[in-house]
């Protein structure tokens, strides 16, 4: 809904309705809690092979900053290439923090209101958006955590969340050149793994 009208969209998991604006939220702060036991390991791989882990970081932290202008409203043209390049500087573990914190923010503020944003592909419901991010923080978070040795169980009700949005639109995702094929060696029959195989990663990867 849009205009007056309130985004009061829910998705029944274990027959409790969970609010977007809670499933964006917890998908970013699973983000940040990976982020924030990053140590010494940025340039090691990821599960994101044309990625070492500062890379994949800033592509995320890319994916923040670029959140608060799309959901102002403003368009691609406008915002241009001021989130190009790297975003991490001195401090990675902080600069991507502070552009997750500013996203929750920005969100929490315009989500309500519902609406229309302006992404590469042309204009798209606010909501929609809003669940490729939590699909993105919460697949990026297990990319990170499998790189740094970090634990990497996902949370179910977010896993259940992603893969009722996802199941519709897996296939439009991978033709378009935006995931990676499902792994054929990968084993899945529980939620998870069977959400990281569809997003194309192997549910037992590790570093080499």
């Amino acid at each position: 809904m849009t205009g007056e009208h309130a985004v009061i969209e829910t998705i029944k998991i274990g027959g409790l309705a969970m609010e977007l604006k809670t499933t964006y939220r917890r998908s970013v702060e699973f983000w940040k809690d990976k982020v924030s036991n990053v140590s010494d390991n940025w340039f090691d791989p990821t599960p994101c092979t044309d990625w070492n882990v500062r890379a994949l970081v800033n592509h995320v932290a890319g994916e923040d900053r670029w959140t608060k202008p799309l959901v102002n409203g403003k368009t691609i043209a406008e915002v241009g290439d001021a989130f190009d390049g790297d975003l991490l500087g001195e401090n990675p573990k902080g600069s991507a923090m502070a552009a997750a914190d500013e996203a929750l923010t920005a969100v929490a503020e315009r989500l309500p209101a519902g609406g229309t944003v302006h992404l590469s592909y042309g204009e798209e419901d606010i909501a929609e958006y809003i669940r490729q991010l939590v699909a993105d923080h919460l697949i990026h978070g297990w990319d990170l955590a499998a790189a740094t040795g970090q634990q990497r169980n996902l949370d179910p009700e977010l896993v259940a969340d992603v893969a009722e949005w996802f199941r519709n639109r897996e296939e439009m995702y991978r033709s378009s050149g935006s995931l990676a094929a499902r792994p054929e060696s990968a084993s899945g029959g529980n939620p998870e793994a069977d959400l990281l195989i569809a997003f194309g990663r192997n549910p037992d990867w590790a570093p080499q």
